[in-house]
């Protein structure tokens, strides 16, 4: 079941990167369009920016689907970097749900709770691997002393 979990989290992870770039996309051709300022701020430099920002954020989704996916494929815990990532990725769509609610509404929240809880799973489900056989594996702890 844990590979078929993280298989389904790495397909998730991708299809929420191809949304955020074309997400940014349009919101970037609409600043554009729109000749948009914020504060007096350079409108090539807020569409520079928003390209920018959803190209980002796509690879970072593509980098966590991609140690989701070799975690399934390989049926092995990601190394220590790899569940530092997708710990951080999961951080990231808790808080992001938090703020969806109020912005865009409950199926946003939905949504990036749905994709929390497969980080999530799949974290839960390739935990530390366990103690190789030379590594005091099945041996009672020593009584204490008095």
């Amino acid at each position: 079941m844990r590979r078929g979990v993280a298989i389904v989290t790495a397909l998730v992870l991708f299809g929420e990167a191809v949304g955020i770039v074309l997400i940014n996309a349009v919101l970037a051709t609409i600043t554009e369009n729109q000749n948009m300022s914020l504060a007096g701020m350079d409108p090539e430099a807020m569409t520079n920016g928003t390209w920018v920002m959803g190209g980002v954020s796509g690879l970072l989704l593509v980098l966590c689907g991609v140690i989701a996916l070799l975690a399934g494929v390989r049926d092995r815990s990601p190394g220590r970097l790899g569940r530092i990532v997708l710990i951080g990725c999961a951080v990231v769509h808790g808080v992001l749900g938090a703020v969806t609610v109020g912005l865009i509404g409950w199926s946003a929240f939905a949504f990036m709770m749905a994709v929390l809880a497969l980080l999530v799973l799949t974290l839960l489900a390739y935990g530390p691997e366990a103690p190789a056989d030379g590594d005091r594996a099945g041996e009672e702890p020593a009584p204490a002393a008095v």
